[in-house]
């Protein structure tokens, strides 16, 4: 995410959420289980509403005291039910909340939700070079009337993927002619090997290798 108070967000994500504050040499993350969030500071366009990537969203074994939590930090509930809350954190960042009462812990990240106007090529696209599944994840898709604005340059300026055996994995991502909004590279300063692709509706990809020791 790249938000114009880093720290704002933090705090909600660490007080309210219980996320644990991990490091990758100079780069600082928030973990909970499933996902790793990186926050960093720009003057953004806009939020994840009206992009290619919605929301993303996470369970929660307790909904009810979740909503608590993040009103008492000041965040906007936009939909809120027994099952689903629809939050707005600062910047517009758009995330879901569902009722998982038999989670084992807290908090854990659900799915990313796709918009765009060709639910079924994007599914294919995703299909063919990341496959069938990816472990940890789900991938919701709706269709808009027209194509949803790119994610780079929002609040949710992009996604992310740890892939074991990038560089191989991004030859072969290069072969298919997926296109590349910065090619693979080797990071020591973070200890990570990273790479940026685009899917067909403009969502910005991280690929990296490297995070899953965290």
């Amino acid at each position: 995410m790249m938000v114009r108070d880093p720290e704002a967000h933090k705090k909600i994500w660490v007080e309210a959420l219980g996320a644990q504050v991990v490091t990758s040499g100079t780069l600082e993350m928030l973990k909970l289980p499933g996902i790793f969030l990186i926050l960093g500071k720009a003057e953004t366009t806009d939020g994840s509403e009206g992009s290619s990537v919605d929301h993303f969203s996470f369970r929660a074994k307790d909904l009810a005291a979740t909503k608590t939590k993040l009103a008492a930090a000041g965040v906007t509930i936009a939909r809120d039910d027994a099952n689903e809350i629809v939050a707005i954190f600062p910047d517009k960042v758009k995330i879901e909340f569902y009722a998982a009462p038999t989670l084992t812990v807290p908090l854990e990240h659900f799915h990313v939700h796709f918009a765009t106007n060709d639910t079924d090529g994007l599914k294919a696209w995703y299909a063919k070079n990341f496959g069938d599944k990816v472990p940890g994840m789900d991938f919701s898709f709706r269709k808009t009337d027209k194509p949803q604005a790119p994610t780079k340059g929002r609040s949710l300026d992009h996604i992310g993927f740890e892939v074991k055996g990038l560089e191989a994995f991004c030859k072969k991502l290069e072969a298919a002619g997926v296109t590349f909004d910065s090619p693979y590279r080797d990071v020591p300063r973070i200890g990570l090997k990273i790479a940026f692709v685009l899917d067909p509706a403009g969502t910005r990809i991280e690929l990296t290798e490297g995070l899953a020791g965290h």
